[in-house]
């Protein structure tokens, strides 16, 4: 390879080992078995036997529907919906005689909103599949013949065809790697759209389709490959390749998983054995968990409500009509004269009373269905998509280093962000950078590094004494000068700039360094322009020690055929010298072993192991004579864990050349073996050679708070949501990052539970599994219960519980989690340590189900997808581990501290406009049903509508629709500001204050006020009188007019009322609303007679000459909105709601009194145990009493 970004050929045939998390030993008898019958022939996809195979092509949909089945899939969307399917039969009924309107206008606003509905549907879908089409439509290299590669698009490659993909491109379907630009047929890939990982996965093809380096290579090629069915499994591949009658076996080595990109490799060939949605990432590809709000499942049961309630009217208005139609014909005396009962219809025979009862129930039913919102569904959806606009726009959520703003994914969750009872959330990469800085390091028993980390400065504010600093003088003026480097944070003139050559132990220190820039798999880049190394690395750990060992003196800088080279600081010449190590093997990093180790030859011939890895594992490797600072290191790994650093053990020995062939002799037979015990045959070669190992010393690498995070926490405390950290770290890690961003305090109480007692510990060297599983979990339960009791026995002291992975296994189990779950929420923060992914989804269920209150989850990785899935909303944070959290979550943020202004200000927004919005809707539809149903009573349940029939129809459609949706959009209570001001605000929605049942039949209770108060207002002001210079009393036109022009007048002024904060937008809307039905009016009247009807010329002729119409509509609303005003005027003076006391303080220019917002700030719903606030609080407390313990007699 050559420095920078043009690389030569070398060869990694013995260097690696095995690929980390994966297992080669699946047992190959299982070939051609059930499950793994695929045969595939390679390079020949049209032979007979082939296409009798019948495999799928590669063309992929991700889309919902297709032209055939949008249509029918979509209108069963829309009709699932009870209301949508009540509409729809009651516009069926409208084409019978039953009906008590004309069919066109029952029908054309149902179809109004189902077709908008479906419109957006449709252009949803018609993303998506743009979006495949894209996808589809790239183009590949595929073998032609003749050693022939021709280009052509994704979605026409066949299982079996040979493919070209070059440098940076993303695999077209799931290959097998026949060769590559490298010698040995290695290749780099990165995984970060199927796992989240950006670090790059190396894979390597079998030796025997390795020297196919060429096009021309493959003329002749003929492979049969026989494996496993298709699978969700991105981590386990078994199958068998066949070449000259020849079988070799395949494992996950050899598989290039479709959407996985090529990187840092020129070239690679493969042959496709899975396409389309046989694919592994597309048998992954579930649509995700279907999730609603609260206040949506809320809302159906109100609509249930409604239509219960209708039936039972209906029912009513029938039996009384029936009743009424009995009585109409007795002793040849007809009561409704006007009916004539005696030469009627079934509708009206007295004689069949009971058939004209149940067929004006089906009218009764046509009629009230006014009481039911036809428009709330697709106004909400409305609503909701300009609200995530909104969000999507925030540039107050824009992270300006990433370029990466905040992104709604789905704005079904809106409101459920304003109700945000628990957040559970990751730590590295969430609360941290993720971005790792040396800062620290100890060599030969000596600490060496300034650096001060964050969990320091926390410890340091803990025990209220100042950082103590080592009275270096250069550091005070250096330190600005040196432009920062990503990685590398170390600060120690003792070291830097080559003075380590002046150490006692130089020797020590150059070893360690040069341990450092060898023992990796990273990758070295050089721009060409200012020929500055950049590195590829599995880890950021691993990033930042080979940055480390470069600024200390040892600078890798090239991979070749034979090794690695570096430029190293002489420490007798005090020069740059040049160096080569060849590698011979490289033993990988996996979560078992917990450490890596490099075999190399350097230039003298001498053979070095050289070995990092976790401190629980390598002190035990040690040799006796290898030990020497062993003990004054593990005090500085336990002060870096206290800093809240990630450290490692470095250590060497040097091997002589009969055990190394006889390691290598083993190792190497372990590789090649397809047995079922593979891996545990290469760990047992790699465990004979790590042994009797010498200590040189240990690093510390720092993964930074992100900025924000402790005032995030904070004010996330301060309006009453609890916090819960769920992590992979070591437990004493954990507890300083919480101390480092405020969720644990000096004095509040530690409830740790562990299975690390003595105890517990000497079961485990027994290996008795049954007794430590049983030990194990009363050890857990009597831990929970001992913790019960701490808290019970102060109820002023606050605690946190911290628990590790293993008890956490036990205390999540069936038996016992309700117990942990209670000790959980009564403590103030939660930390769970060393959680597994299915752990972390397993507590956010707990919590969720338990408390039946909104959870949300936020994460990053690709280990938090279970969890940010299985909670109420899943934040994806679009930061360092990759893509798959975000691609799985509700809502995208870059950062951690955004989660502020998402919940306080965006949520609170959300919640309270939609619940105002429901009710509201409610409300309108209500009034508009009550009258009528009076008027229909007083026309003796005849069936007889108030209004004419577009009235009817457009009341929801146009006339109150628009002031509502702004009121969705734009209105709030309080400004941004005072929503940051004033967190305990946020409790109104926790606590669900503005959708409670009270307030919900409130809302309800105000609607049926006002449809009596309108109708009989209407009624008797205009029943006896002249209404004409005439002398002429009105007719049904003009009172059904002038109550609908009362309805209209009130609703949107009830409206006004309602809102708090008026754009120009709204006062349109409003205004605009009740000009518009003005307009209408003028308009439908002046139509034909046969289409107008009972509206003709209404309103010019009838309505406008007549003062009393004017009269009586103003007098008619100013009493309708009365007893709102009133109740609002009481409610805000002596019974406000914390909103409103806000208000106050906005309206009174008191913002900036501090005093008069403290008392504000002390009407909280229960007290803060955690952030920057309580513990200033803590400590007002305690000074407080120390005054008055000193000053008291």
């Amino acid at each position: 390879m050559t420095t920078g970004r043009r690389r030569r050929k070398f060869r990694f045939s013995n260097l690696y080992s095995f690929a980390c998390g994966s297992r080669y030993g699946d047992d190959h008898s299982r070939i051609g078995g059930p499950g793994f019958s695929r045969i595939v022939f390679a390079n020949d996809p049209d032979c007979f036997e082939a296409t009798n195979l019948n495999y799928p092509w590669n063309y992929v949909s991700t889309t919902k529907y297709t032209l055939a089945t949008f249509i029918p899939k979509s209108l069963f969307e829309q009709f699932r919906r009870v209301a949508n399917f009540y509409f729809l039969i009651t516009g069926c009924l409208a084409l019978t005689p039953l009906a008590p309107y004309t069919a066109v206008s029952a029908i054309l606003p149902l179809l109004i909103v189902i077709g908008a509905t479906m419109a957006k549907e449709g252009i949803e879908d018609r993303r998506r599949k743009q979006q495949d089409n894209e996808v589809n439509n790239r183009k590949v290299k595929v073998h032609r013949g003749d050693g022939n590669f021709e280009y052509t698009k994704w979605k026409n490659l066949r299982v079996g065809d040979l493919v070209k993909v070059e440098k940076d491109d993303f695999f077209p379907a799931d290959l097998i790697l026949l060769s590559s630009s490298y010698e040995d047929a290695i290749c780099y890939v990165e995984t970060m759209n199927l796992d989240g990982e950006t670090n790059l996965k190396l894979k390597q093809s079998l030796e025997v389709t390795s020297s196919l380096q060429e096009e021309s290579n493959f003329q002749n090629f003929k492979a049969i490959v026989k494996c496993e069915d298709p699978n969700a499994n991105l981590y386990s591949f078994v199958g068998t390749i066949e070449i000259d009658d020849q079988e070799y076996p395949l494992s996950p080595q050899q598989l290039l998983l479709r959407d996985s990109k090529l990187r840092n490799t020129d070239h690679i060939y493969g042959i496709v054995i899975f396409t389309g949605h046989d694919t592994k990432v597309m048998q992954n590809a579930t649509d995700p968990p279907s999730k609603r709000s609260k206040i949506e499942r809320k809302m159906d049961k109100i609509i249930y409500l409604l239509l219960a309630s209708l039936v039972i009217i209906s029912l009513i208005g029938s039996i009384f009509f029936g009743i009424f139609t009995k009585n109409d014909l007795k002793n040849g005396r007809m009561k409704r004269w006007y009916l004539r009962p005696d030469d009627s219809n079934i509708y009206f025979d007295p004689k069949r009373s009971s058939f004209a009862a149940f067929f004006h129930f089906l009218t009764a039913m046509m009629l009230y269905s006014y009481f039911i919102p036809i428009s709330l569904y697709i106004s909400i959806e409305i609503v909701k998509s300009l609200q995530a606009l909104f969000i999507n726009r925030d540039m107050q959520m824009y992270h300006e280093d990433s370029d990466k703003p905040s992104h709604a994914r789905t704005s079904n969750l809106n409101e459920e962000l304003g109700q945000v009872d628990t957040i559970l959330s990751d730590k590295t990469g969430t609360l941290t950078c993720n971005s790792m800085e040396f800062i620290k390091c100890s060599i030969a028993g000596t600490a060496y590094g300034r650096g001060v980390t964050e969990v320091e400065k926390a410890m340091a504010r803990r025990k209220g004494s100042p950082l103590i600093y080592e009275p270096e003088e250069f550091e005070e003026n250096q330190v600005d000068t040196v432009p920062p480097i990503k990685g590398f944070n170390f600060k120690d003139s003792r070291v830097m700039n080559g003075n380590w050559i002046k150490e006692r132990h130089s020797d020590i220190i150059e070893k360690f360094l040069r341990l450092l820039a060898v023992c990796h798999t990273c990758i070295p880049e050089i721009d060409e322009e200012s020929g500055k190394i950049s590195y590829e690395a599995e880890s950021p750990d691993e990033a930042a020690f080979v940055i480390a060992a470069r600024e200390l003196g040892f600078e890798f800088y090239r991979r070749t055929q034979m090794g690695i080279s570096l430029h190293e600081l002489d420490p007798r010449s005090g020069r740059i010298v040049e160096r080569s190590y060849k590698l011979l093997n490289i033993l990988e990093f996996n979560s078992s072993r917990k450490r890596m180790s490099v075999i190399v030859r350097d230039e003298e011939g001498k053979l070095l192991l050289l070995s990092k890895g976790a401190d629980s594992v390598m002190f035990g490797r040690l040799a006796k004579n290898g030990s020497e600072y062993e003990e004054v290191t593990k005090e500085h790994i336990n002060e870096y864990a206290d800093a809240g650093l990630r450290t490692l053990v470095l250590a060497y020995r040097e091997l002589d050349e009969k055990e190394y062939e006889n390691f290598n002799k083993r190792f190497t037979s372990a590789k090649n073996s397809v047995s079922a015990d593979r891996d545990d045959k290469i760990e047992e070669a790699a465990d004979m050679i790590e042994r009797d190992l010498i200590l040189l010393g240990a690093t510390a690498v720092e993964d930074k708070l992100q900025n924000g995070v402790p005032e995030c926490i904070d004010k996330l405390a301060q309006a009453g949501i609890k916090i819960w950290v769920l992590t992979g770290d070591k437990m004493e890690t954990a507890i300083n990052i919480g101390f480092a961003c405020s969720l644990l305090r000096q004095g509040m109480k530690q409830i740790i539970i562990t299975l690390e007692s003595a105890d517990i510990i000497a079961l485990e060297k027994g290996g008795n599994k049954d007794a430590i599983a049983k030990a194990s979990k009363e050890s857990v339960v009597h831990q929970i219960n001992e913790g019960k009791k701490l808290m019970s026995s102060s109820t002023t002291a606050s605690y946190a519980l911290i628990i590790d992975g293993k008890s956490l296994a036990y205390a999540l189990e069936d038996d016992a989690k309700n117990l942990f779950l209670q000790l959980a929420l009564s403590c103030g923060s939660v930390i769970c340590c060393r959680s597994s992914p299915k752990q972390k989804a397993l507590v956010t269920r707990l919590v969720k189900e338990g408390t039946r209150k909104v959870t949300l989850a936020i994460g990053d990785g690709a280990n938090d997808v279970g969890m940010l899935q299985e909670a109420d909303i899943g934040i994806g944070i679009s930061g360092a581990e990759g893509m798959q959290a975000v691609m799985s979550s509700d809502i995208a943020i870059a950062q951690f501290r955004f989660l502020e202004r998402l919940l306080l200000v965006h949520g609170h927004w959300c919640y309270r406009r939609i619940s105002s919005m429901i009710c509201y809707f409610f409300y309108k539809n209500l009034t508009f049903g009550v009258t009528l149903f009076l008027y229909e009573a007083y026309a003796s349940f005849s069936g007889q509508p108030a209004y004419n029939d577009w009235f009817l129809s457009l009341y929801n459609v146009f006339f109150t629709s628009l002031p509502v949706i702004a009121l969705g959009v734009f209105d709030q209570d309080v400004s941004a500001r005072f929503c940051l001001k004033f967190p305990m605000l946020y409790q109104e929605g926790v606590q669900n204050v503005l959708f409670s049942w009270a307030r919900i039949i409130g809302w309800m209770l105000n609607g049926i006020v006002s449809g009596i108060i309108i109708f009989f207002f209407c009624t008797n002001a205009l029943q006896h009188q002249a209404f004409r210079k005439g002398g002429e009393v009105v007719s049904l036109d003009i009172l059904g007019t002038t109550m609908y022009t009362c309805v209209v007048w009130v609703v949107n002024c009830q409206m006004a009322l309602s809102v708090s904060y008026f754009t120009l937008i709204q006062h349109i809307f409003i205004w605009g609303g009740i000009a518009f039905w003005y307009i209408f009016l003028l308009i439908y009247g002046a139509m034909p007679t046969s289409f107008s009807t009972t509206a003709f010329m209404v309103f010019v002729e009838g309505l406008a000459p007549a003062p009393s119409y004017w009269i009586v509509t103003l007098f008619v609303v100013i009493a309708t909105l009365i007893p709102y005003i009133a109740y609002a005027a009481i409610q805000m003076r002596f019974f406000p709601m914390y909103h409103n006391m806000i208000q106050w303080i906005r309206f009174d220019g008191r913002a900036d009194d501090p005093e008069y917002c403290h008392v504000v700030r002390q009407r909280s719903v229960r007290p803060t145990t955690v952030g920057v606030s309580a513990r200033l609080d803590a400590k007002v407390s305690q000074l407080a009493r120390v005054h008055h313990a000193v000053h008291s007699p």
